[in-house]
């Protein structure tokens, strides 16, 4: 009698662990094959999916595409990553996220966005998105080779083809059109163009007012967004300029004694941002498809530069490592540098990139202004 029930005790509990072994099998070929928004801030439409987050630009979305190349454009050592999981240096411009990682975390598809560079980037990785993002580059040719070794946005294009080409050998050629329609694009460009290239280089000034220079960045804004629809994408998000006047870099080298934002870099600014607004609305009614969308990030930025107490902040003239005043990339080591021991009363990170804190607050505003518009 023992024994028949302990056969059968036997035979229950294999037919428990083969039914659970079969759930997770299922739930892994569900969870690969659709987008899961279990944990997701941003809800999307019931029956609409966003498969991946695909990210193209400068430092500011860069995750470690620039972590093998001889170029200042790096950071893929302390202190930077000190916030990160794990508390890793991976390259990202900030002591934590970056924005592509935080958009694609708060939509609930994965808790960050790698780079496509990485070596140790898994395959299955492709599927939810990648960051070809470079620090250094911009929308003007002559930016990216400022910074000896950054990925200019061309280059990131040839990337994103062999990645086409990499997602259709592994899921099929429909189901990589399927991908690059529905997922979520975004381009963060130009603070490079008008802070290092523009206004660092006497030559350039010699050839462009600031009027024709931020012409040049608007239209090949526009050509590279209208490049990514030809390529199938629908869901097209180009960010404007930032108030790069109000960096702290900035502050410190252009903005006198007291170390005010300069108001020539804003307008700058400002004036790439109206023109790009511009070529995007008339690029969306050409293509008669409102799938690209401009977005103000100037404004946001600004806010919290301005008002940081209202968003709990206490500093927002200085970054967080150093000084603050000029540690960036190379300048703000371990060796060199002190860290602000509560990252979250700081704006800057750094003397030009914000804190995780900060972009985490600018994103929020941003899906909740804009996403709704592509659904």
């Amino acid at each position: 009698m023992e024994r028949c029930r302990s056969g059968h005790h036997r035979i229950i509990s294999y037919y428990l662990s083969s039914s659970l072994i079969l759930f997770w099998c299922i739930f892994v070929l569900v969870l690969l094959s659709t987008t899961s928004t279990t944990n997701a801030l941003v809800k999307i439409p019931k029956n609409t999916t966003v498969p991946a987050v695909i990210v193209f630009g400068d430092s500011i979305v860069d995750a470690g595409n620039n972590d093998d190349m001889i170029t200042e454009a790096r950071c893929d050592y302390a202190p930077y990553g000190i916030d990160f999981d794990g508390g890793v240096a991976t390259g990202r411009f900030s002591n934590g996220k970056v924005p592509g990682d935080i958009v694609a975390e708060e939509l609930g598809i994965k808790p960050n966005i790698p780079a496509y560079r990485n070596p140790n980037l898994k395959p299955e990785e492709l599927l939810t998105g990648v960051t070809f993002a470079s620090g250094g580059a911009g929308y003007v040719p002559l930016t990216t080779k400022i910074a000896v070794g950054g990925i200019p946005l061309p280059q990131q294009l040839i990337y994103f083809e062999e990645y086409i080409e990499k997602l259709k050998q592994m899921v099929g050629e429909k189901r990589t059109k399927f991908i690059i329609k529905n997922s979520l694009f975004v381009v963060i460009c130009g603070s490079n163009d008008i802070a290092n290239d523009f206004f660092t280089l006497p030559p350039v000034r010699l050839h462009y007012t600031v009027a024709s220079f931020t012409a040049l960045m608007a239209d090949n804004a526009r050509s590279f967004a209208q490049t990514l629809y030809g390529y199938g994408a629908r869901r097209i998000l180009v960010f404007g300029a930032p108030p790069i006047g109000c960096v702290p870099s900035q502050r410190t080298v252009a903005g006198g004694p007291t170390r005010d934002c300069v108001a020539r870099f804003n307008d700058a600014a400002k004036l790439f941002n109206t023109k790009l607004s511009a070529n995007i609305d008339v690029l969306s009614r050409t293509l008669q498809d409102p799938t690209i969308i401009y977005i103000d990030i100037y404004s946001p930025l600004l806010d919290l530069i301005l008002n940081p107490h209202q968003y709990g902040f206490k500093v927002a003239n200085k970054g967080c490592c150093g000084t603050g005043l000029i540690e960036v990339t190379a300048l703000c080591n371990n060796y060199t540098a002190s860290v602000c021991p509560i990252r979250s009363d700081y704006v800057f990170w750094d003397s030009f990139h914000p804190t995780e804190k900060a972009y985490r607050i600018i994103v929020a505003k941003l899906l909740d202004r804009y996403l709704n518009r592509f659904f």
